[in-house]
Parts: C-alpha cells; structure tokens; sequence
C-alpha cells in the first residue's frame, strides 16, 4: 500500500468514524417525534454552530406549529462559542411562543448566555444543578496590529456579556464584572438567591405555563 493510498483510507476512516458519531449523536425518529409532540428542544454538549443551526430550526418549527403553547429548552452545557450562544439566545427570544428554560448537569458559561434568554421566571432548574460564569476567552495569534483588534474585540464581548447577565440576575454590573473576572460557580440555590435561576424544580409538572 502507498503512502498516498494509505493516506487516502485514513482519511476515509476518519469521515466514517465522523458520520457515525453524528449518527450516534442524533435523537431517533421517534425520540425526535415526541420532542416535538411535548414541544421540547435538547441543548445538550459543547455549544457550536451546528448545535445553534438545529436548535434554530426546531424553535422556529415549533413556534410555526403554535404561537401560544410554551416551548421548554432543556439545558445542559460547558459552554463553547460566544457566537452560536448568542445565536439561540436571540432566536429563544425572537420566535413568539413563549420559552421555559430548564437548567440540568451543568450550565456553564455559552450555555449560562443561553439560560437567561428568557425571564427569570422562565428560567427553572433541576436540584442538583451547577452554574458557571466567567468572562469569554480566545486564542490571539497572527501579527501584531491582528492580536490587538482580536484582543479588543473580547474585552467588547465581556463587557457586552457583563450587561447581558447584570440585566438578567438585577447584580449591579459592578458585582458582574467582579465575579465573572475568575470563575464563579453556583449550586441551584446560589443561583437562585444571586437572581440568575427562578426556581428550584423536581417534576415536569412544576414547570410554570
């Protein structure tokens, strides 16, 4: 076998093993079914453009379906790019049907922009919950004149992200700013009490219409 041909398999392998994860990733037809049915959205992993386009399309789908019947988007992330959180969290707020957000594992950073999208007394979560906000990050790299516009342009994101959760939990940006400057964790009742979750739920039923 050649090196060229070698290669070439690799290569072909990988693209399998790729489209077998993205198989194993997606819901099943009939899982997928009665997601719609129940009228609920999964945002589950790291938070990226290909999850921010399916969540789009399965928030504008159901809002088409009924502009009245609430929409529940299940939660649970580390985080991951700015863009595509900012992406679902404008449409939760753009599409008119109203939106529960329900808080579970873990809603971190990308995903904490996510939660707040809708008010607070939207915004539930499982017991056991953690949050984590913290300012965003990014790789610089290029010339000079490059790596001070890309850092110019995360201090704007920070700053812009500050006002999105000091709106969104009623902290003066002041206290934002402060503990978004190193990670800040939070159990559900943390959350609660700092103004970021509205409520500590136990069963579907508890999820406010």
């Amino acid at each position: 076998m050649t090196k060229a041909i070698a290669t070439e398999w690799l290569a072909r392998l990988d693209d399998e093993d790729e489209k077998e994860e993205k198989k194993d990733a997606a819901p099943a037809p009939q899982v997928d079914k009665y997601l719609f049915k129940s009228r609920t959205v999964l945002i589950t992993g790291g938070i990226n453009q290909d999850l921010a386009r399916d969540v789009t399309a399965r928030l504008l789908a159901l809002a088409e379906a009924s502009h009245t019947d609430p929409i529940t988007v299940i939660v649970s992330s580390p985080g991951g790019h700015v863009e595509s959180g900012d992406m679902i969290h404008d449409m939760i707020r753009f599409v008119p049907a109203p939106v529960n957000i329900l808080g579970t594992g873990w809603v971190a950073s990308a995903g904490a922009l996510i939660y707040v999208s809708v008010p607070k007394e939207r915004r539930f979560c499982t017991p056991n919950t953690r949050f984590l906000l913290h300012q965003p990050s990014g790789g610089t790299g290029g010339m000079a004149t490059d790596i001070e516009i890309q850092a110019r342009e995360i201090l704007k994101m920070r700053d812009r992200l500050n006002k999105i959760f000091a709106n969104a939990t009623g902290q003066p940006i002041e206290r934002i700013e402060k503990d978004t400057d190193r990670d800040y964790w939070m159990s559900a009742d943390e959350a609660i009490g700092y103004g970021l979750a509205g409520k500590i739920v136990n069963s579907a039923d508890e999820i406010g219409r």
